[in-house]
């Protein structure tokens, strides 16, 4: 075959594998197998390889998945993605409909319904009719660059198809559209089998399985998990404009998108609560999750006359159902620990459908909870989703009681190692003693090893439940001394993913201190207490010796955490664990030079609204290395708040207090000159 000719059979090829991806993942109205489907992009892949001069960014072979990346690139967005302040009865959407109408001094206003996807919102970008750029909301202003996953979704287009005639063929030359990325049941129940067979943790609800795989770095990886996604929204456009919401849904079906299913176009308040109260029954039978509606206000004139709070338009709200509560029973209460020795109490049901999946276990929080609602086996319970994700008991029907059941006797010792269980002080819940739990240490390793504690790299939750079950790992140092062959041994390793393993852990030891101190996992010490305390103590054998009263002479170290730091130190399991790490040779003594005598020394600073230099957790870093403290509420203590775009409460605190407000650049300066 010439140039000319794969030239030509690649443009058919093209043109005919996305026409067949539209009448799939669009019209639902397939004409050929799955199997020819491939066959046909087995052939444009084939063809492609051999000549890679006719390859064009909106190929369809890019959704198969390209090389892993190596990290997700911050993206600044054109226009904000701020969030939706959310309303729980049709009062309160009579409420907002009042509110809105006064923003416009009119009495009639016009409404867009739309469901609510449970999913992750992205914005997708697209240049000359291209698709250039998807990121997703992150913190409203900035997002992560997840274009090459985003090319695997069937759904999205790699190339605007067509234009509506209200736009005579013209495609915009800048396009941006918001939508909603999810993963249908039919997905999330094989990718959780595949889980289940394999051992590993399952993913909780679809949203997290569709947030967790728009992180992954593989994109081959992504395109296996078969996402998909609404549009629904409008970021920037040019070359082209549009009125109202219902106009926007009609011009994003005509460049080729999927948009939102149920819909509807609303005369008044009333219209809309009438489409909610319709759509209430219709929802449970979805093959994807739905956490609500979207009303928005149909005029985009309207739009920018009503603004927005630094958090949200005034020109749209969430409505979300009251919980779905079902009645089951409690067929058993398990105890589960956790890695800080917790004793959680889990019930175990008779499966029962509650918003639109089946449940079988739910929480029941501690002891004291299932005291206060006298929950017995053999119970009759009343169960609800929170926020339609957590099921929980919230009730137990004890009229329906027919016989007396015996009340629940918490234990007093840990149902996995039998060690003592007992409540300290006035702590709500009830903990393992023993530091050599095997669920404690499952845990702890898992803590010890995470990204920002001593991140080492292979160390998953499969793994270390193998090295602790099969007694490899008796306590958190024993990481140190595996043996590479026996690892390299275990279940789903061999050698080459051992030898990763080894790696990460020799270069854990040389982490920073503050690192170390957080990983040991100390109750009530989190990073930031961790960064406070190597920051004085310099060593982490000095920190093993001090007292109550020197911890509690850190400004932000309050008695709970001194005595925390104190209580964990006293333990000779600890003791132990300690030496071996310095056996090991992991450094106790790595910490970060703080300037003297800068602008920032024995300062406090808030931080409020978003920066345009730094990320929140750059600055606060930056803030504590040149000598200040970094604090996260406004007092009559606080000597700076930092002011980025959009600040909030504090702001207006800060300015009654009387407390020095800086602007982004200014703080900027003042860093660069303390430097």
């Amino acid at each position: 075959m010439n140039k000319a000719e794969a030239k030509k059979k690649i443009e058919r090829l093209c043109a005919e594998i996305e026409s067949h991806n539209r009448k799939y993942y669009l019209e639902a109205k397939p004409v050929i197998s799955d199997s020819e489907f491939d066959q046909l992009m087995r052939e444009l892949i084939e063809l492609e390889e051999s000549f890679p001069e006719f390859k064009t960014p909106d190929s369809p072979s890019q959704r198969v998945g390209g090389a892993p990346l190596k990290e997700f690139k911050t993206v600044r967005h054109s226009i904000p993605m701020l969030s939706m302040d959310n309303t729980y009865s049709y009062n309160e959407l009579r409420e907002f409909d009042e509110r809105v109408k006064k923003g416009l001094g009119r009495k009639q206003v016009d409404y867009f319904v739309e469901e609510k996807i449970d999913g992750v919102s992205i914005s997708l970008t697209y240049r000359g009719g291209l698709f250039s750029l998807g990121a997703t909301r992150g913190d409203g202003k900035f997002g992560d660059d997840v274009t090459e996953n985003l090319k695997t979704i069937r759904d999205i287009p790699l190339k605007i198809p067509t234009a509506p005639a209200s736009f005579k063929g013209k495609i915009p030359e800048l396009l941006e559209v918001r939508g909603e990325v999810y993963m249908p049941h039919r997905s999330f129940e094989k990718i959780n089998k595949e889980k289940e067979k394999s051992g590993e943790e399952l993913f909780a609800n679809p949203r997290n399985a569709c947030a967790g795989t728009l992180k992954l770095l593989d994109p081959k990886l992504v395109a296996k998990r078969e996402l998909s996604i609404f549009c629904h929204g409008l970021g920037l456009i040019r070359g082209a404009s549009v009125k109202a919401q219902s106009e926007l849904f009609e011009l994003l079906s005509g460049f080729g998108f999927k948009v939102i299913q149920h819909t509807k176009r609303a005369n008044d308040i009333e219209e809309v609560i009438e489409f909610a109260e319709a759509f209430k029954a219709k929802k449970e039978r979805l093959t994807y999750d739905v956490d609500g509606l979207v009303v928005k206000v149909n005029s985009f004139d309207d739009h920018g006359q009503l603004g927005a709070t630094s958090k949200a338009p005034r020109w749209m709200i969430a409505y979300k159902y009251p919980a779905e509560r079902s009645e089951t029973t409690l067929e058993d209460i398990e105890i589960s620990v956790g890695r800080t020795g917790a004793l959680t109490p889990v019930a175990i049901l008779k499966p029962v459908r509650l918003s639109g999946t089946t449940v079988s276990r739910a929480s029941l929080h501690n002891q004291d909870e299932i005291e206060r609602l006298d929950a017995r086996i053999g119970d009759y319970v009343l169960v609800e989703k929170s926020g339609e994700i957590i099921p929980k008991v919230v009730g137990v029907l004890s009229d329906k009681r027919k016989k007396a059941l015996r009340k629940f006797q918490f234990p007093d010792r840990c149902p996995v190692c039998c060690a003592k269980a007992v409540r300290t002080g006035d702590e709500v819940a009830v903990r393992c003693v023993s530091l050599a739990c095997p669920a404690q240490l499952k845990g702890r390793i898992k803590h010890y090893a995470m990204r920002d504690a001593m991140d080492i790299e292979g160390l998953g939750d499969v793994l270390i439940e193998q090295l602790v079950d099969q007694k490899m790992a008796k306590d958190l140092a024993d990481i140190y001394y595996l043996d590479l062959n026996e690892v390299a041994d275990l279940e789903r390793m061999g050698k080459k993913s051992a030898e990763n393993l080894f790696k990460g852990i020799e270069a854990s030891k040389s982490r920073e201190l503050y690192r170390l101190i957080f990983g040991l996992g100390i109750l009530n010490a989190g990073e930031h207490a961790a960064q406070l305390l190597a920051e004085r103590f310099k060593n982490l054998d000095r920190l093993a010796e001090v007292s109550e009263d020197a911890l509690l002479e850190i400004r932000e170290i309050g008695p709970t955490t001194a005595k925390s730091v104190v209580d964990f130190f006293k333990q000779p399991a600890t003791h132990k664990i300690i030496e071996k790490l310095k056996n090991a040779g992991v450094r106790f003594n790595i910490v970060e030079v703080k300037k003297e005598a800068t602008a920032f020394s024995g300062k406090t600073f808030v931080i409020t609204g978003t920066l345009k230099n730094y990320s929140r957790s750059d600055a606060e870093q930056l803030i504590r290395r040149l000598g200040g403290y970094a604090t996260s509420s406004v007092s009559k203590k606080t000597d700076f708040l930092v002011a980025g775009e959009e600040p909030g409460s504090k702001y207006d605190k800060a300015k009654e207090l009387g407390v020095k407000i800086l602007k982004d650049d200014e703080f900027k300066r003042m860093i660069d000159r303390a430097k």
